[in-house]
């Protein structure tokens, strides 16, 4: 059966796109701990990221660096903190969200609220701005 991740890859479910390649997608996270929170994802539907072969993996790697980039340009922070979780959906990802302290990645704060237009605003300023 097709993961929610699958089904936004292939147009099923709308999104919040920010960069595409060939193997990769990187979407904004709608329940996001800050502006610019997003997730990139594999083609691949596969659930566990270790299950990724070496070279896919460092792939997805290097396409969220890039990700990564444009995040902290757009959204001005100490680092871009990476999470693996993984239990969430079962389709290997990774989260990548700006953050000026330990407890801005933290998984139990309360997610933000963002209005459909400013989703897409920031989903706008990313994607110009990301070099593939």
């Amino acid at each position: 059966m097709a993961t929610v991740f699958s089904k936004i890859i292939k147009g099923e479910i709308p999104c919040y796109k920010i960069a595409e390649s060939e193997d990769y997608f990187a979407i904004l996270d709608i329940n996001p701990l800050r502006a610019g929170h997003t997730l990139v994802i594999p083609k691949r539907e596969i659930d566990y990221i270790f299950d990724l072969d070496d070279a896919y993996l460092a792939g997805m790697i290097i396409f969220s660096k890039k990700i990564a980039v444009a995040i902290k340009s757009v959204f001005p922070c100490n680092r871009i903190g990476v999470a693996i979780l993984g239990l969430e959906v079962p389709h290997a990802h990774i989260h990548l969200v700006p953050m000026d302290t330990m407890e801005d990645i933290n998984f139990k704060n309360p997610k933000l609220k963002f209005t459909t237009e400013e989703f897409k605003d920031i989903a706008a300023k990313l994607s110009r701005i990301v070099i593939l």
